[in-house]
């Protein structure tokens, strides 16, 4: 029989040995029982961190429960000595502060897969605004407003609007509707108007940076912007300003695009929910709008802004922009530089733009993509694009045991294939592998985020954050503890494994097109990109979406197919009926 405050056989004081070891400082324990749990603050810190307690054989074959073996008591008494020496190297360890952006040693590369990879780098294209007739300048501000940066583009060029009224418009609607959206977590009015005011005295002077000159925009709160807090969603962090300047937000300087809102994200990356609330869906108000990247997405959809950046991780801007109705480029891994960003996840996180349309989010990463000097997991790759291409010589699949099950968009995913036929796209039936345990790899995001917020959990400020529910991070992060390194590397390993299965589908087609259910957590382990657009709406109103999956690096095809699919149907171009 277990003793009293037993969990598994294992004696409470042995549990706690268990948890010190592996650097939880006793807090483990708060989960599992009800008794008080001793100030971690008090106790451990980065900077002065507690002696861990000597390995005992009891604490041994607790955490052989935790891993999965069982050891003979010779084996035990081998290993002991050992692992007492290894819990010295771990109070070293602790005892350096290592920065959120320092990345690992060990580097994720997906490109090793493609028999072209080692290609010398290439000059560096870019995005290529399509010639367009001019819309006419609308009449109302909320017309205005919702119009997409192809058509804002010519119009600032002509000086038949101004960078200073655009973003006067955006900062107007953001203080107007932010009290419902929770979508602000700081505006930046100083500092757009400052730029709004440079875009329009070099318009006026034919000085012209490109398709983004002038146009105001927001970014995810994990981007850094000087003068400004960058919170990361958590209260832990809420005045804290960072002196950096994140890559993306240069390049959008240098483009003359005019920052106007740091907007929510799920604290530290993770759903809707930050210290100013519930992000709220546009289209639905008592709803989430989904995350992490919810501000983007719900400032964008209610035409706040007209376009943004997001990131995503494991479906950060595939979902948000699915809830909202917004386009969304989730880009290859490795394509965007992360300088300046926080970091969830080295080897899986992304930067990327959510937009009203396909072509617009190719205009933007025209302007964020390739190396900066700064990210050395960044590639030097082509991206030539404009748009218009049309399907012309795209070879398109689609995953058919995923169209053909049973899910609630399946009547409006049945049609985005009729209208891509229509286009004459001749559609290949595929299947993503399915031999390997994809789901089981979810434990090196939650490794590497455990290790990106190791501080904030041995210091104890994770009692700080707002969810403490058992999905939350804190929870995820404390037992993210138990993952064995020799599992890690496993992981990693049958990774590599899943990278080389996508590269042989990927072989003989440019393009995927999947319900949105399909092929994420996937594609987001192999470093694939995907462009997700609006497909339909639900009886409630609510947008559904259709996500088209792309080669490595192969944002031009994916952005044709996408734009393609877009002139033939008008979903993108619905507006939530209350901020019309």
């Amino acid at each position: 029989m277990p003793t009293p405050g037993a969990v598994g056989g294992v004696d409470r004081r042995t549990f706690m040995g268990l948890c010190s070891v592996l650097g939880l400082g006793g807090g483990l324990p708060a989960a599992l029982w009800t008794a008080a749990r001793p100030s971690r603050a008090l106790a451990q810190s980065s900077q002065t961190p507690q002696t861990p307690p000597r390995i005992t054989k009891e604490i041994l074959i607790a955490a052989e429960t935790m891993i999965g073996l069982e050891l003979t008591d010779a084996e035990r008494e081998l290993m002991l000595n050992g692992l007492n020496q290894t819990l010295t190297g771990y109070a070293d360890l602790r005892k350096v502060t290592i920065p959120n952006s320092v990345i690992p040693a060990i580097r994720f590369d997906p490109s090793f897969v493609i028999p072209e990879a080692g290609a010398a780098g290439r000059a560096r294209t870019g995005a290529r605004p399509a010639r367009r007739p001019m819309v006419v300048r609308p009449t109302t501000p909320a017309d205005l407003a919702f119009l997409s940066v192809q058509d804002l583009g010519p119009l600032l060029k002509a000086r038949k609007v101004s960078s200073l009224e655009l973003t006067q418009l955006a900062l107007d609607r953001l203080k107007q509707f932010n009290p419902e959206l929770l979508c602000v977590v700081n505006l930046t009015e100083e500092r757009a108007l400052a730029q709004a005011k440079v875009a329009d005295q070099e318009l006026s002077r034919g000085k012209y940076r490109g398709p983004l000159h002038g146009i105001p925009w927001g970014a995810k709160d994990l981007l850094a912007v000087p003068g400004y807090p960058t919170t990361w969603g958590s209260p832990i962090y809420r005045e804290r300003v960072l002196q950096e300047t994140a890559t993306v937000v240069e390049r959008l300087d240098r483009a003359g695009a005019v920052l106007t809102a740091k907007l929510s994200l799920g604290e530290f990356a993770q759903g809707d929910v930050w210290f100013g609330g519930t992000t709220k869906n546009p289209w639905k108000l008592d709803q989430g709008s989904s995350g992490s990247s919810a501000g983007p997405a719900s400032a964008t959809a209610s035409g706040c802004l007209p376009f943004t950046i997001g990131s995503e991780t494991l479906g950060s801007i595939v979902s948000p922009a699915t809830r909202c109705g917004v386009s969304g480029l989730r880009p290859s891994f490795g394509r965007v530089s992360r300088y300046g960003a926080m970091a969830l996840s080295w080897t899986m996180d992304k930067l990327g733009p959510m937009c009203r349309s396909a072509a617009d989010c190719g205009l933007v990463f025209g302007a964020i993509y390739g190396p900066d000097g700064k990210d050395p997991t960044v590639y030097d790759r082509p991206f030539d694009w404009s748009p218009g291409r049309g399907l012309a010589g795209l070879r398109i699949g689609f995953l058919q045991s995923a169209f053909e099950a049973e899910h609630q968009a399946k009547p409006f995913d049945l049609a985005g294939l009729e209208v891509l036929r229509k286009l004459g796209a001749s559609l290949v039936p595929v299947s993503l592998p399915s031999d390997l345990p994809t789901g089981a790899l979810r434990i090196i995001l939650s490794a590497e985020a455990a290790a990106a917020f190791d501080e904030v959990t041995r210091s104890g400020k994770d009692d700080q954050m707002v969810q403490q529910t058992r999905g939350a991070w804190p929870n995820s992060f404390r037992t993210a503890r138990f993952i064995p390194a020799v599992e890690y590397i496993q992981a990693n390993r049958v990774r590599t494994m899943l990278m080389e299965k996508m590269e042989e589908l990927m072989r003989d087609l440019d393009v995927v097109v999947t319900p949105t259910s399909g092929g994420l957590q996937t594609t987001n382990l192999t470093g694939h990109p995907a462009v997700v657009v609006p497909n339909g709406f639900n009886p409630d109103g609510t947008p559904v979406s259709l996500v088209f999956l792309g080669r490595l690096f192969g944002e031009a095809d994916l952005l044709s197919a996408a734009e393609a699919y877009q002139g033939a149907t008008d979903f993108h171009t619905r507006r939530p009926p209350k901020f019309v």
